[in-house]
């Protein structure tokens, strides 16, 4: 075995490049002898880092996503009707007024995320944003949806760049794409499951007198609201918290050590620096930033549309009933999902 101070310093001499399979440290030329042994120990822990963070947390942001586009299911199950949503612009702007605070209040809530750390912060929020989703299934007007919506986007705001955040903690940039992919294809495919579990929870029609659309909302907010209870125990803090205080069942401390002794020799910023304005806007003085806010905005602008009327078009225009229209839902996520994964692999 080797023993910490050989695995810093084999850390150290690595320069960081994945292999074909993606598990391998390093290049070559200068390689320790002992850098066969580092290669399957940083391998090993990636594994338990891969297994720790992107089933949960991509599961969470599935989760986030059905959350936030659920209302067309609920509007083809009735709600359109019960809630006279389908007069004027009522629909869209109750729709759009998620967006409001989740885009404005993005950067304030990932600085709350980097001060309280992401191990509470992320749970909390979800937890919150599951309640308010069952207040949903007791509106009773549709005025009634437009605080709730706007509640929904604040709770909402500071998950996905919590995530991003930090899976970025824990690990390099090269490895991190592909921690993305999959990250975004668990979500992806649980979101795509929203129209079929709606169509499941709409059968709960009449039960304690309540309509089956305000089942969808109050069981998909006591689901968010169980799996963000798991996550309180099950998520994992930012490197350097770790070593003040272990998860449980992650990381043993020669291996913590091991994995923040490859992300220093990369980056060096596993410690977090002291939050200033300067630092926090430095970024945006970098003009080729503002080629991806733009390319993700052409991709929400088409994909929101997609998800806030594929139901209602299905059920109004193109004829099918009411399980077709929720079931046909998920196909196209699944799809897209796939590829989006196949090509941060190859």
């Amino acid at each position: 075995m080797a023993t910490k101070n050989q695995l810093s310093d084999a850390a150290k001499s690595l320069d960081r490049v994945e292999s074909h399979d993606g598990l391998e440290l390093g290049q070559a030329s200068s390689l320790p002898e002992e850098a066969h042994f580092d290669e399957k120990t940083a391998a090993t822990i990636r594994h338990r880092i891969d297994l720790r963070l992107i089933p949960l947390l991509g599961a969470i942001y599935g989760i986030s996503l059905m959350d936030r586009t659920n209302m067309p299911n609920a509007a083809i199950a009735g709600m359109l009707t019960d809630l006279k949503l389908s007069h004027g612009p009522r629909y869209n702007l109750v729709n759009m007024s998620f967006f409001i605070t989740y885009i404005l209040l993005q950067p304030v809530m990932v600085i709350i995320g980097r001060k309280v750390g992401p191990r509470t912060f992320l749970p909390s929020i979800c937890l919150a944003w599951g309640a308010v989703i069952i207040g949903f299934g007791f509106a009773k007007n549709w005025p009634t949806l437009l605080p709730l919506r706007l509640l929904l986007g604040a709770m909402e705001a500071g998950y996905f760049p919590g995530c991003l955040y930090l899976l970025s903690c824990w690990y390099t940039r090269f490895e991190v794409a592909r921690r993305y992919s999959s990250f975004y294809l668990i979500g992806s495919v649980s979101s795509a499951l929203s129209g079929i579990l709606a169509y499941g929870l709409q059968q709960l029609d009449g039960l304690a007198n309540l309509s089956g659309w305000r089942w969808i909302f109050i069981m998909e907010g006591v689901i968010t609201c169980a799996i963000a209870s798991f996550a309180f125990i099950f998520l994992v803090k930012f490197p350097d918290k770790e070593r003040v205080k272990p998860s449980w069942g992650f990381l043993s401390p020669d291996q913590l050590e091991f994995q923040i002794e490859r992300l220093n020799a990369e980056r060096r910023d596993v410690e977090l620096e002291d939050l200033t304005w300067k630092r926090f806007f430095q970024p945006a003085t970098e003009w080729y930033i503002y080629g991806f806010p733009f390319i993700l905005f052409l991709i929400n602008v088409t994909a929101y549309a997609f998800a806030f009327t594929l139901p209602i078009i299905l059920r109004s225009k193109l004829g099918f009933n009411v399980a077709m229209a929720q079931c046909l839902v998920a196909p196209p996520y699944v799809l897209a999902g796939a590829i989006m994964y196949l090509v941060a692999w190859y």
